[in-house]
């Protein structure tokens, strides 16, 4: 029955054991393979199209990724109990496993590919992000379908001074740096992750640690290919192709586009202008209406594109200067604006060049925290950031259709390289939510966000501990020629070989993602990328202080305070009351917003509200609630209920005593009817505690002065007993309230002497 599966293993170099299988599972997909490291198991498979569609000139690939929630013994939540729409950390990990895969597509290779990853078995050791691509590739290499691999994937962290790779889960929260990479035997593909400020001298240290164990998984690749006999891929042709009109094209418009690339045009939609008349003009000069058929001008289209991008290439190794007239390590012109939206939390505008974001952030409590419920990562996010990318921001007409795979991917790196330097939970008690709306674009529209982040934050009065900034570097090359970019634009991404964020504050790097497009960079290259994103970061720093040196004293006035108390473990049911009872009448009544979470031995109150006065209160509440009484303590206690023999008092929230009737005042009182009436207030002295049954006695006599010359009345029977029963009187039924004191209800109110 397995006669045809094929397994290969291989060792981390720590003892720990990567298991390649296929064969046995997902047999009908061009290739399938299941990738397992301790308890962690990754089904992937791969499917092509035999063609491609009419006039297509993209790699049409689609990467899914799902973690069931069976693999790690759980039901999903939610109304139906079954795994839906991908979560964010699921489009995340599909993003990675994209990037990894999508440069190594052949060029001309445009069938329709679907991979799709599904964790089927998982562990609290391993995260499966980290073996994802490794998955996909090993479908891929078990496939006939063209791809120009193998390529695979780990993790990388710098840990205790040292790389660790594929670091277990519990390690990966401590570690500095926290890397993704993915990468063929010879080049780096894709680099993502977080650090906490480190240099670049450790960050081009772990991209080496990382290469060095992925070759080990590109050699083991290949054996599998060899061993399943996928040596030869199958034989396509998705292109129609004219190599006269490729030539003609190349020596009608290759000068003309080098000549206006080299003008310097600063504005995105000029230069389009221009390059697009550069190409009508060919056509025009050769075509008529009824000869420019769709097939000749797709055609053109491709032909032109490709000259374009080598023209404007050749402009900038040959001129050391960009498309927009810039040097090759100078930042477009900057501008920034805190506190232009009056009404909310904080705000400001940052604007670099043709790419602008409007970024705001808003303060909440606890109540606001997201739930993150996946199928291995489970708990609250108190930083959420989020990223909008609508079509006018390009000028383009775009339906809203919800967001995109771009959208979370742009706003998680944003996320990554400001959570960073947020103050702590005790610091900032608030749950922090900042929206980036692009609301103009030509690229490091992601960098963008991560400034205009940094400074609503600091106009909301958030105590970050150092501005951050972020800034897209981008590399051309040819043979022995190469030039990187500082801060580029749109369409120097699209031509470029690299595009490579870096995000950090004055001291280091907090993250970054890279996505490598050329064979052979060196790490001398990278090292020179990465030194003059640190410079173009510095400047951009520079740019941030200059018009908000450090966060705002306080929040501002409309923004919900938030304090925090702590109380005994044992004294939470108590505040929160049964069903919640008592928690909601302190929120009703104080008009705030009260979040209890338990921490040890201690309960962790937050108090939220725009009233400091109703804070106060409500503090005061829970307080009175978690005090223990004492002998000797002074109350203005409430009256409850009057009684023959006395009456009944609240001096603490849920906490009652007896005043008794001999207790009121100095001299006899035969009845406290007129005196006292229940809803008065009394101020009283504790002045004794039953050790047994916890009863207290209240005294309001013990506060005033003894009469001169005053003389305790000799009993002239026996003394008065409360609680007793006289002839033919009901004294009702007998119960303890939350203090341990005796209360009775429904009875006459007898006394017996």
């Amino acid at each position: 029955m397995n006669e045809h599966v094929i397994t290969k293993r291989f060792d981390m170099g720590d003892g720990r054991m990567i298991e390649i299988e296929t064969g046995k599972l997902a047999k009908q997909a061009d290739g399938s393979a299941v990738v397992r490291m301790n308890n962690t198991m990754l089904l992937a498979t791969v499917c092509a199209k035999k063609e491609a569609g009419e006039n297509v000139d993209f790699m049409p690939l689609t990467v899914d990724y799902q973690e069931k929630y069976a693999a790690m013994g759980r039901f999903p939540g939610g109304f139906f109990k079954r795994e839906a729409r991908p979560s964010e950390h699921e489009i995340l990990i599909a993003r990675l496993v994209d990037r990894a895969l999508r440069p190594l597509f052949p060029d001309n290779f445009h069938a329709e590919v679907q991979v799709q990853i599904t964790l089927i078995s998982g562990d609290n050791e391993t995260m499966p992000d980290q073996l994802a691509a490794l998955a996909a590739a090993s479908a891929l290499a078990v496939s006939d379908i063209p791809f120009n691999g193998p390529v695979s994937e780990v993790r990388v962290s710098f840990l205790d001074g040292e790389y660790v790779i594929n670091t277990p889960m519990a390690d990966i929260e401590r570690a500095d740096l926290d890397l993704i990479v993915a990468a063929t035997e010879d080049n780096i593909m894709m680099v993502e992750g977080e650090m906490k400020e480190v240099s670049e001298e450790v960050m081009l240290g772990a991209l080496k640690a990382a290469h060095e164990a992925i070759k080990t998984q590109c050699r083991v690749l290949a054996e599998l290919t060899e061993a399943c006999g996928k040596t030869t891929k199958r034989e396509y042709c998705h292109e129609v192709n004219d190599d006269d009109l490729r030539r003609r094209v190349r020596e009608a418009v290759y000068q003309k586009c080098y000549d206006f690339s080299k003008q310097g045009i600063a504005n995105k939609h000029q230069r389009e202008d221009g390059f697009a008349a550069i190409k009508q003009e060919f056509i025009d000069a050769n075509y008529t209406e009824e000869t420019l058929t769709d097939d000749v001008k797709f055609m053109i289209d491709r032909y032109y594109h490709d000259v374009e991008r080598e023209a404007m290439r050749d402009m900038v190794l040959n001129e050391r200067t960009r498309l927009d007239g810039r040097r090759l390590d100078e930042i477009r012109p900057i501008w920034c604006e805190v506190d232009y939206l009056p009404s909310v939390h904080g705000s400001a505008i940052f604007t670099r060049g043709e790419t602008q974001s409007l970024s705001t952030v808003t303060l909440g409590t606890k109540l606001d925290e997201q739930k993150i419920d996946g199928a291995v990562v489970e708990g609250m996010r108190r930083f959420l950031l989020h990223y909008n990318f609508p079509g006018f921001a390009t000028g383009e007409v775009k339906g809203n259709r919800g967001l995109s795979r771009r959208e979370v991917g742009h706003g998680h790196l944003a996320w990554r390289a400001l959570k960073e330097v947020l103050p702590s939970e005790t610091e900032c008690p608030y749950t922090i939510r900042v929206v980036s709306d692009i609301l103009e674009s030509n690229g490091s529209s992601s960098m963008a966000t991560v400034c205009a982040g940094c400074l609503a934050l600091m106009d909301a009065g958030v105590k970050i501990r150092k501005p951050v900034a972020g800034i897209a570097m981008g590399l051309i090359s040819k043979g022995d020629k190469w030039a990187v970019l500082s801060d580029i634009l749109g369409d120097e991404d699209h031509l470029g070989d690299m595009d490579f964020k870096v995000c950090g504050t004055r001291d280091g790097i907090t993250a970054c993602q890279m996505d490598i497009k050329v064979d052979g960079l060196s790490y001398d290259v990278l090292a020179k990328a990465l030194e003059q994103a640190r410079q173009g970061r510095l400047y951009i720093i520079d740019k941030i202080t200059e018009t908000i040196a450090e966060p705002r004293e306080d929040y501002k006035d409309f923004v919900p305070r938030i304090e925090q108390i702590q109380i005994p473990k044992d004294f939470i049911g108590a505040v929160i009351g049964k069903g919640g009872e008592v928690i909601q009448k302190i929120q009703a009544e104080t008009n705030t917003i009260i979040n209890i979470e338990e921490v040890g031995d201690l309960g962790i109150v937050d108090v939220a509200s725009q009233n400091k006065d109703d804070i106060a209160a409500a503090i005061k509440w829970i307080k009175d609630i978690c005090t223990v009484p004492e002998v000797g303590q002074v109350y203005d206690a409430k009256v409850v209920s009057v009684v023959d023999f006395g009456a009944f008092l609240e001096f603490l929230p849920g906490k009652e005593g007896l005043m008794h009737i001999s207790e009121y005042q100095w001299g006899r009182t035969e009845t406290l009817e007129g005196l006292v009436h229940e809803g008065d207030v009394i101020r009283v002295k504790i002045i004794n505690i039953d050790e047994k049954s916890g009863k207290l006695k209240l005294s309001r006599k013990a506060l005033l002065e003894k009469p001169e010359g005053y003389e305790e009345e000799k009993p002239t029977h026996a003394p008065r007993r409360e609680g007793g029963h006289s002839e033919g009187r009901n004294h009702g039924d007998v119960r303890r309230d939350n203090g341990g004191n005796e209360r009775r209800s429904g009875g006459n109110g007898g006394r017996r002497r």
